[in-house]
Formats: C-alpha cells, structure tokens, sequence
C-alpha cells in the first residue's frame, strides 16, 4: 500500500491498461487492417532481405551487413508495438503488466535511437563510396562494421536506459489508465503522484543529443555527395548516384519528419485532437520497417539480383522433389 497525498493509501500498480484512441474508437476499426497488412509487409520483406544477404556469398560485404542490422531493428520494433496494439483492436485485450510496460518503453526508446545511429553509419558508408572511392575498400571494411555495431548499441542502450527507470521509479497509486497505445514515456508518467520535470527534461535531452545529431550528421554527408555527384561529367553515374542516394535520403527525412510532426503535436496538443500523436507514434513502429527494405534492399540491384536467384534454387528444389 501507498500513502496518497490527501493522506489515504491505496493499492500499488500492478499492470496498466492502454486506452487506445480513447476520443476516436472507431479508428481501431479502419486502423486494424492497414497495420495488420504493414505488419506482414515489413515482417515479410525485413525476412527475406536477412535470408537472402544471409544466403548469398556475393553479399557478404560491410554495405549488406549494415542493411542486415536495420532489418533485424526493424523486426524487433514491429514486434514489440504492433502486436500488442492490433490484440487491442480485435480482442480488446488492453491490459499490460507493470514491468512489461517498461521494458516495452526501454525497447522503443532504444531501438529507434538505434535505427537513427544506423542510417548515419550508413549515409557515412555511402559519402565514402562516392565522394572517396579508392579508400573505401580500406576504410568500410568488417572490422568497420563491427566497431560501428558497438557504438550502435552501447551509446544506444547507455543513453535512453534512464528513461524507464525514472518512470519506473515513480510512485503509482490507483490511476492505471494510459491514454495511448503504448507505453510512451510520459504517457506513463503522467499517472504518478511524483513530480515527472526530471523524467521531461531527460527524455527532452537524450532524444535531441541521440537524433539531432544523427539527423546533422546525415544532412552532412548527403550535403557532400550531393556536391560529389555534380561534379561528375558522366551522365549515367550523375542519375544513378543521384537515384539511389535521394531515395535514401527521402526515406530518412520520413523518418525524421514523423518524429518532428509528433513533437509539434505534443506542443500544440490544445489544438488537435489528442489522438493524433498516438496514431503517428503507433505508424512510426511500422511504416519505416515495412519501407526500409523495399528503398535500401530491393532497388539495389545486387540484392534484387540475390533474391532472384534464391527464387530460382527454391523452384529448382521444389521440381526436384
């Protein structure tokens, strides 16, 4: 039991329940199918471009390792929302419990700074792929890779870890109900009798220190090979640098920019519904893994190249059989 601060007790928390689009109910309904779809879309594509790098020898370079790393970020993010959110919508299975709640908070914090820490390793692979091609063999190597891994997951697990655990450490007392989808950090928090400044502050600090400078870094390189590639004579090299290089760039400015949209709702919550920034919260877990594939794996050609020879081994196999 817990004393309250008008001086009665209450029970402690023992789980939460997600209120999921409290104002807007009927959204779970056109909502599930989508997700249920961008669920399978990502899970499916995120497979077969791990299989596939996995499989064929030819890819087993430090470009496809780093592709392999944002798939397996991308399968762990689905997996931790997006299941929980549709057995919401089609079983109104709302209830989660107290450590689920954060470890699932530790897990989406992290995971998403690692995501951004992998798409600045890799505009850095690709700055030095274009604007220094004759050092690229010694600079992006395995080696390269695995230090890059590391500091992926260290600064990335190091940093965001204070999060839950100053929420967790909050006194919870009687009030269980988050009005989200997920255990977003001051969704959570903003249950507790406890003052929550320190939990804002930090959350506010990490969040800019860890993406805004990812998202620099990121302008930075592709500002450089931007400027590499015009200087190209070669028509052809122009368009292709230019092709594969702004895809990546618009797939990142995605996720950027659902990020910035979500904050400026949060800031101008008076005047838009509530709702909103837990939509785009739930998306952001789905809609970058379902893509990232489709825009950094198959439009390249080697791996599109990978995929259809597998294709081609499984029908041999099957004939065989």
């Amino acid at each position: 039991m817990t004393a309250c601060q008008n001086g009665t007790t209450c029970a402690d928390v023992a789980d939460f329940l997600l209120n999921c689009f409290a104002r807007s109910p009927h959204w779970q309904h056109w909502l599930s199918l989508p997700l249920s779809l961008l669920l399978l879309l990502a899970l499916g594509a995120n497979i077969t471009l791990l299989l596939t790098i996995r499989l064929e020898a030819s890819l087993h370079e430090p470009m496809y390792y780093l592709l392999s790393l944002l798939s397996m970020l991308d399968i762990v993010l689905c997996l931790t929302v997006i299941p929980k959110v549709l057995a919401i919508f089609w079983f109104g299975n709302k209830s989660i419990s107290f450590y689920s709640c954060f470890i699932q908070m530790f897990v989406m914090n992290s995971f998403l700074a690692m995501e951004s820490c992998t798409f600045m390793v890799m505009a850095f692979d690709r700055y030095v792929a274009i604007c220094q091609p004759l050092r690229y063999p010694s600079i992006v190597t395995d080696q390269f890779v695995i230090k890059a891994a590391i500091f992926i997951l260290a600064r990335n697990v190091i940093i965001p870890a204070p999060i839950p655990i100053l929420s967790a450490r909050l006194h919870y007392c009687g009030e269980n109900i988050i009005e989200n989808c997920i255990c977003a950090n001051m969704s959570v928090s903003r249950l507790s009798w406890d003052d929550v400044t320190l939990n804002r502050l930090y959350q506010f600090a990490a969040g800019w220190t860890l993406l805004g400078s990812d998202l620099v870094l990121i302008f930075l390189s592709y500002t450089l090979i931007l400027r590499a590639v015009l200087r190209l004579r070669a028509a052809g090299a122009v368009a292709k640098a230019l092709s594969t290089c702004g895809s990546h760039f618009i797939l990142i400015l995605f996720f950027s920019t659902i990020l910035l949209v979500f904050v400026l709702t949060h800031v101008l919550k008076r005047k838009v519904s509530p709702d909103v920034p837990v939509l785009l919260n739930v998306l952001h877990h789905v809609i970058p893994a379902a893509l990232n594939p489709i825009v950094y794996g198959v439009r390249t050609q080697e791996i599109k190249e990978g995929i259809q020879r597998l294709l081609k081994k499984g029908r041999s196999a099957g004939s065989v059989g």
